[in-house]
Formats: C-alpha cells, structure tokens, sequence
C-alpha cells in the first residue's frame, strides 16, 4: 500500500483505532520513563510492585507521588484531534499504556487503559473509590476512614491486566479499519501483543524511533504526536 493509499483509507474509515504509549503525553509535561536515562533505568521494578505495596507502603508511596503524579498536565493537541475524530464518528476508540487519564481529559469517551490510571483510587479493605483530588498530601500512605490503605488504581508490577480491559481493547482491534499507533516502543508485554489483532490495513506508526512493527506499517510518520496528528487531521479535511 503506498503512502497515499493510507491517507484515502484514514480519510474514509469510520472504523479508526488508536493505540498509544508514553511518547504522547511528554509534549504535556510528563516523561517518557522508559527513555534511555529514565527514571526505570535506575529503580528496581519492585518499587512498582504489589509486594512493595504491601511490604513496604512508604516506599511505594515516596515514589509514586514524586514520579507518577503530575496533576497540572493538561491534554496536548493531539489527544484534542482524537477527542474530536471520536465526536465525529472517525474513531471507534483508544488503547492506552499509560496512566495519566489525558485521553479522558481531553473529552475522549471510549477509552481502555491496560494499566489502570492514577485519577482513579480505593479503599483495599471497603472498596470506596476516591478521585486524585480527594487524597489528602499527609499523611504520605493515605487510609480510609474504616482504616484501610487507599491504592491507586493502576495495574503494578505483579499484577495481571484486567480482564475486562484486555477483552475491549482486543475487540476494538480487531473491529478496526485503520490503526494509529503512536508513542510506543512495542517492547513491552503483553500490550505490544495487542497489534497481532489487527489484520486490516493500513497501520500508521508515529514514533520518532524504530520499533519493532515497522517492517509491518503502510505510513511511518517520525514528527512528535500532535505534530503528526495535526497532519494527518489537515489531510483527512482535504
């Protein structure tokens, strides 16, 4: 398929997917950890892990909210085409990796987080759910009022992904006509092995470096992620 026989596809489809990683939220503000020097090349994962929530909440908790939170990132423009390609009837929905809850933010509705998300929290022992906002900054291991821990809501080291979570993303692949899959590296299981679903054409990848998938790819765009959506978002309104 030749690179303009994508964009006639992307312009037409009704049936867009869109999976993404790390890379498309760092033009909002949050890092890329996963990056050559970042913040998990010098941690252990089990500072990450259910063990270490249990072990040793304290620790768990020290770096989670210094690295993990970032309250004031606001949605980029490429989360805002998404946002409005779904409104539009375009895209069937989105597969995320990560956990910072843009995608919601930016008015998207059908959204599948494989890791969970830090705006979500509850109560291990009652199950009561807390936004972010309503988690007090002290003490630094925050509790219920029936005593227990509150956890965020984010699938760490140890755990399985949700069930329900991988069944939607795996349908919402596999109902696709187009697949957009920016800002991911395909490296890390088991969400790289999402794509094997889709078996339509043409899949887009927008990564500034090469992945695994790309001898696979119909278009191979290496712009940051608003930069490629905004493109590709110009092209379709031809």
């Amino acid at each position: 398929m030749t690179r303009e026989e994508a964009i006639v596809r992307l312009k037409e489809s009704k049936k867009i997917v869109f999976f993404g990683g790390a890379g498309t939220s760092t033009e909002s503000g949050i890092p890329d950890f996963r990056s050559s020097g970042g913040v998990y090349d010098t941690i252990p994962e089990y500072v990450l892990s259910i063990d270490c929530l249990l072990r040793e909440p304290e620790r768990f908790f020290a770096f989670y909210r210094q690295n993990l939170l970032f309250p004031s990132a606001k949605p980029n423009r490429g989360h805002q085409i998404l946002a409005q390609w779904e409104k539009e009837g375009r895209l069937l929905g989105i597969i995320t990796q990560n956990i910072d809850g843009l995608h919601q933010a930016a008015g998207s509705r059908q959204v599948f987080e494989l890791h969970g998300g830090v705006k979500k929290n509850y109560c291990m022992h009652c199950h009561k759910e807390f936004d972010l906002d309503e988690l007090p900054e002290e003490p630094l291991v925050p509790h219920c009022t029936c005593g227990g821990m509150i956890r965020p809501d984010v699938v760490l080291y140890g755990e399985p992904l949700d069930e329900s979570v991988v069944y939607g993303a795996v349908e919402l692949i596999s109902e696709a006509e187009v697949l957009i899959v920016a800002g991911t590296s395909l490296v890390v299981y088991p969400a790289a092995g999402f794509l094997r679903y889709f078996r339509a054409r043409p899949l887009i990848m927008n990564n500034k470096a090469s992945t695994p998938m790309d001898e696979r790819a119909d278009l191979i765009l290496r712009e940051g992620f608003s930069e490629a959506m905004a493109w590709m978002d110009s092209e379709c309104r031809k």
